[in-house]
């Protein structure tokens, strides 16, 4: 089958394996002379480690800790403060002090009971709000940053102003969910430890592994595994299992598995940060916004992980859509005794545009003008300098989709049918609200030029198929197809000639992380113009190989220090109308219609880009009233799948989306971001929504029928 359009949808290469259950995940491999490992962990938030007891282990059972690691004791990410096995301090429950190895998981959860550890207990930070208050604290603040105007020149223009409006927003954890838990694996050979598994990114495992067994190049090796979703919670979290099982390995001398049940997965791995963000914004007597400071605290767990690159994310995205005059952000980074948090899809961007359109949406109100029409006063149009004071180069359809959704969804029609419904009903009221937002494509500022520095290879054989070689992961997103027919596009060949077997970091360069809907733009091209190279080249009956490098497009240059330049060589959008009815009795919100339109510059398949826009919108939606995860004195209270509630598809109604064409130069056929893109404007629309239907305000999501009747009856009280 050759393509015509590119974007026309073709079979995915694993879906037969998928649809089937034929597909083996890394809890279905057996491999010779294999055991199993399961963690021993803290019971307490944070203390130091006085004694270690361990029962008498049966014959074949061990036990490998900090002792074991030949490298350094901490997981190669960005700081050196996530040790592999806690050696002498924990700092958050449920933090790996050592491993038990054995043939049977029964004999080994039993083992697990009865190792008796003794601590030292030391006062912990439970909570944002403590951190916050302690970040003048030694080793609170784990990162931070500013920008913008300066505070004496916003001081100025407060002084003038009519009336200053400051608002405090939350937003809580998300949990993964993804269906497949965590799971790693490391063969032991004599001269190699290969570890596969469920993961995201081989070349950061690799490198953690290089730290962690101190060895060379060639001793090490990393191979996904067919991988059950990742939403980010296989980009970071992976490195720690990898060296757990592989400095086992190597000290038994046994291949090992380390795979996590359902409610080891949700009580121990990486969350989306919570946050805090606060507003104040001078406005003048039409309430036209003068100037406006924000500030944002993340919760980064006991370690700092990705967190400062979260916190990046989620300043530069502080303003939203919206070309704010005199503004100016800062963010920290805050250190709890709680689960570590990490890499989530959107990347602190979901965090920042639930805050932003939420204080627009109030101060719209201010101004007793239409929410809709307050933000359009404000959108940034093409040739706008950035926050950051980098460039919006290209065109900005936002308009254009804002324009189509009024008419799909009637929107002005449905306002006044609400209105006029909630006056008659006392109990169940009807609302529609909308959001506006974006996201930046591609690592942060040059980091792709400085970092990354990504590498992809095409090897064509002698019969005429041709083999991508890159380290990306498809994790259920759709790239093992998507990239391969770029390939095929590019080289007028059959999509099933052109081949993406599983990455393995002995047979592929370093592409890059499969983060930052990056894969499609940066890689995505990198594949098109070795593609080219390729044609140019093609001699029938010789295999041939031809390698691209990534070469920065020039721009304004990024300045990390000052956070200035541009953050993004390109940006995608999209614009969000959603509709609920609220039971103000119980508090229950039901989704009636979502729309979604969005620009993600060319489409490569519209299949699997209307599964991402179908699985973004309700994970965004969940995140803005349904999902709830909690910490209590340090522990997550939610363990299972229905204790913590993700939506079913009881909960989720038909979208009505559409793309618009927007073909950006610098990607494959004018492809840019969309992972990410789909998941930021559901919990602003639903929140507006909430607030149109109850005629009130929220200052934090989830919205929970809780939190609904909470607010309800203060505003009884205010009333009253």
């Amino acid at each position: 089958m050759k393509l015509k359009d590119i974007s026309t949808s073709v079979p995915k290469k694993d879906h037969k394996g998928k649809v089937s259950g034929q597909l083996a995940y890394i809890s279905d491999v057996k491999v010779e002379n294999m055991v199993y490992g399961v963690l021993v962990r803290s019971p307490i938030a944070y203390g130091k480690i006085r004694s270690i007891h361990l029962p008498n282990l049966p014959e074949g059972y061990e036990a490998v800790g900090a002792e074991q690691i030949p490298g350094p004791n901490y997981v190669k990410i960005i700081q050196e403060d996530q040790p592999i096995f806690a050696n002498e301090w924990v700092n958050y429950i449920g933090e790996p002090i050592l491993m038990l190895i054995g043939e049977d998981l029964d004999t080994l959860y039993g083992l697990l009971n009865e190792v008796k550890v003794e601590f030292e207990e030391h006062r912990a930070i439970y909570t944002l709000e403590e951190a916050i208050q302690q970040k003048s604290s030694a080793g609170v603040v784990m990162a931070n940053y500013e920008f913008g105007e300066s505070l004496d020149r916003i001081s100025a223009i407060e002084q003038g102003a009519y009336q200053i409006i400051e608002e405090e927003y939350d937003t809580g954890y998300q949990e993964h969910v993804y269906l497949e838990p965590q799971g790693m694996l490391a063969i032991y050979k004599e001269d190699e430890i290969v570890v596969q598994g469920s993961m995201q990114c081989l070349y950061y495992i690799k490198n953690a592994l290089l730290s962690a067994l101190a060895c060379g190049d060639d001793e090490v090796r990393v191979v996904q595994s067919p991988t059950g979703g990742g939403f980010g919670g296989k980009e970071d979290f992976p490195s720690m299992m990898a060296c757990h099982v592989a400095v086992a390995a190597k000290a038994v001398k046994k291949s090992v598995m380390l795979v996590f049940d359902r409610s080891e997965d949700m009580v121990v791995t990486t969350k989306r940060h919570p946050a805090k963000l606060r507003y104040r914004t001078a406005l003048d007597q039409e309430g036209k916004i003068l100037s406006m400071c924000v500030d944002i605290f993340l919760d980064g767990g006991a370690n700092a992980g990705l967190s400062s690159v979260v916190l990046q994310r989620a300043l530069l995205n502080s303003a939203g859509v919206y070309k704010i005059p005199h503004f100016h952000a800062k963010g920290y980074v805050l250190k709890t005794n709680t689960v570590p948090n990490g890499a989530f899809r959107g990347f602190g961007a979901p965090q920042s545009f639930a805050g932003i359109e939420s204080h627009i949406g109030h101060l719209s109100k201010l101004a007793n003008t239409e929410p809709l029409e307050y933000k359009r006063k404000y959108l940034v149009k093409q040739g706008d300098p950035t926050i950051t004071k980098g460039k919006f180069r290209d065109p900005i359809l936002v308009e254009d989709m804002i324009e189509d959704l009024l008419s799909t969804s009637q929107y002005q029609k449905r306002k006044e049918e609400f209105h006029s419904y909630n006056q008659q009903n006392h109990r169940y009221k009807k609302g529609i609200g909308t959001s506006l937002f974006l996201h930046g494509c591609g690592f942060t500022g040059s980091g792709e030029r400085d970092h990354i520095k990504a590498t992809v290879k095409l090897v064509k054989s002698k019969d005429g198929k041709v083999m991508l070689k890159i380290s990306n992961s498809d994790m259920g997103q759709g790239i093992y197809t998507t990239l391969s027919k770029i390939v095929a596009k590019e080289l007028d060949l059959p999509f099933d000639r052109v081949l993406y077997p599983n990455p393995d970091t002995k047979e592929v360069p370093d592409s890059g992380p499969t983060v930052a809907s990056r894969t499609t733009m940066i890689v995505g091209k990198l594949l098109e113009r070795a593609a080219k190279k390729l044609k140019a080249q093609w001699q029938t009956g010789v295999e041939q190989e031809v390698v691209e490098n990534y070469v920065h497009r020039e721009m304004i240059p990024w300045d990390e220090k000052s956070f200035t330049g541009d953050a993004y060589p390109a940006y995608s959008w999209g614009v969000n109308i959603v509709e609920v009815e609220v039971d103000s009795l119980t508090g229950n919100v039901k989704l009636e219609k979502v729309y979604a339109n969005y620009e993600v510059g060319k489409v490569i398949d519209d299949r699997i880009m209307k599964g991402q826009i179908d699985g973004g919108l309700a994970q965004g939606l969940a995140y803005g009233y349904l999902e709830k995860m909690t910490s209590k004195q340090g522990r997550i209270q939610q363990r299972s799948i229905s204790d913590y509630g993700p939506p079913t598809s009881l909960d989720v109604v038909s979208i009505e989306s559409k793309v618009f064409d927007n073909p950006y130069a610098d990607g494959p056929y004018g492809a840019k971001g969309a992972g990410e893109l789909t998941l930021i404007g559901g919990a602003p629309a639903v929140q507006a929504a909430i607030e149109d239907a109850l005629q009130t305000s929220f200052q934090q999501i989830p919205i929970t029928p809780e939190v609904i009747i909470e607010r309800l009856l203060m505003r009884e009280g205010e009333e009253g």
